[in-house]
């Protein structure tokens, strides 16, 4: 992975491909005023430098049959490194838990998970509960979610902390 120095262009670009990943080069060129070899020459490098992860499709959960998004707060009987690890294992293999991270406070993970109906919220619970290394589960179901914005907020003044040029 190649380190790159992130100017206003390339945070254009970021920025563009953040909220629309299905923009076409001509149009993301045009957007950060340049043309349209160099901006692909930019996204590579920027793919490259691990800057950019992946490229999704953002789905409708509710039209796919998941009526219901709750959190999950865990916590374990311990914290070794084994332990967290074959925790984070065991999540991994869940589809319906769509983040799983490791917090710092009162409990060591909170999950994303979706279900399709509020009984399979309690089955997922239940198996939560009973999962090895668990010894305490707290969930909280959402009920509307006024905001989702993946990502990072983006300013043009970032590309001066990151080491790039005005």
């Amino acid at each position: 992975m190649r380190r790159v120095k992130l100017d206003r262009i390339d945070l254009r670009i970021l920025q563009d491909l953040q909220e629309d990943g299905r923009v076409t080069n001509v149009e993301l060129a045009r957007r950060a005023g340049i043309s349209a070899p160099p901006c692909l020459r930019r996204v590579r490098a920027l793919e490259e430098a691990g800057f950019i992860k992946g490229y999704h499709a953002e789905l409708e959960a509710e039209s796919l049959g998941y009526e219901v998004t709750f959190y999950a707060l865990v916590g374990l009987t311990g914290q070794s490194e084994q332990v967290l690890t074959e925790f984070e294992n065991y999540m991994n293999e869940w589809p319906e838990v769509r983040e799983c991270s490791m917090t710092r406070g009162s409990n060591d993970f909170v999950l994303k998970l979706v279900a399709r109906n509020t009984s399979h919220e309690n089955e997922l619970t239940e198996k939560l509960t009973a999962a090895p290394h668990v010894a305490t589960v707290q969930t909280i179901q959402v009920i509307r979610n006024s905001k989702n914005t993946p990502g990072v907020p983006i300013d043009d003044n970032d590309a001066l902390l990151l080491g790039g040029q005005e």
